[in-house]
């Protein structure tokens, strides 16, 4: 396969090229059927071995290519960077919750009240990490799935961010309904695989931003200014 690829990139004419990519489509194929026909073996001699071995790629080649002495070394930096955007990001969310949700609707306790909310928000988050996590190992490969979630969320927020600098008129209320807009008709996207997922970041941000300066027209004015700029 390798040596086929690289006779494909040195290939001048068109003709090589069509019968090396035809050459590299059948050993794909072929590649496929055997995956699929050893896993069927593994199954038979144990119905409980893992037969996935997408995710464990990059850990084959940090066993099988690198120096005894760099293997635990990056191990070790794997999970401290982990661990550390995990603690920051449970942080971010229990702190995000309490003070943007439970403070501005539960008003007037004592700020040890508040930081008992945060520790069961941060603990709460925590829980639905953890079942995020179990389940993800149902999908074939955690690289796309993460990827694949991310895409279905990240174009939103980067529209409000940009609605924010460079669209200041827009104001909460159109930004906040273009918003849940866009992320129901992002998943529909994602859903009926309208493009490749990666494309659902784009499609995303552009879609909350025409949505939240159509609807600023369309909605009635507020003489009172209560709403808020988004600043």
């Amino acid at each position: 396969m390798a040596a086929t690829q690289i006779s494909y990139s040195k290939a001048e004419s068109d003709a090589a090229k069509q019968t090396l990519a035809q050459e590299i489509k059948s050993l794909n194929s072929t590649e496929k059927q055997l995956r699929e026909q050893s896993v069927a073996v593994i199954k038979k001699a144990n119905p409980n071995a893992e037969t996935n071995d997408k995710d464990y790629v990059f850990i084959h080649f940090i066993l099988n290519n690198l120096p005894r002495g760099l293997i635990g070394l990056l191990l070790a930096v794997i999970l401290s960077a982990a661990m550390s955007s995990t603690a920051s990001e449970l942080n971010a969310l229990g702190s995000t919750t309490t003070i943007d949700l439970y403070k501005r609707n539960v008003p007037g306790k004592r700020e040890r009240h508040y930081v008992a909310a945060s520790r069961g928000f941060t603990l709460l988050w925590g829980i639905i990490a953890i079942v995020v996590a179990c389940t993800a190992n149902l999908f074939d490969n955690l690289i796309q799935l993460v990827n694949i979630i991310g895409s279905i969320f990240y174009g939103n927020v980067l529209g409000i961010f940009l609605l924010a600098f460079f669209i200041k008129y827009v104001r909460s209320k159109a930004v906040f309904i273009a918003a849940l807009i866009t992320q129901v008709i992002i998943i529909y996207f994602w859903y009926i695989d309208l493009m490749p997922y990666l494309w659902l970041n784009l499609v995303g941000c552009v879609l909350v931003m025409a949505i939240a300066v159509l609807l600023q027209v369309l909605l009635p004015k507020n003489d009172n200014s209560e709403e808020i700029i988004l600043e």
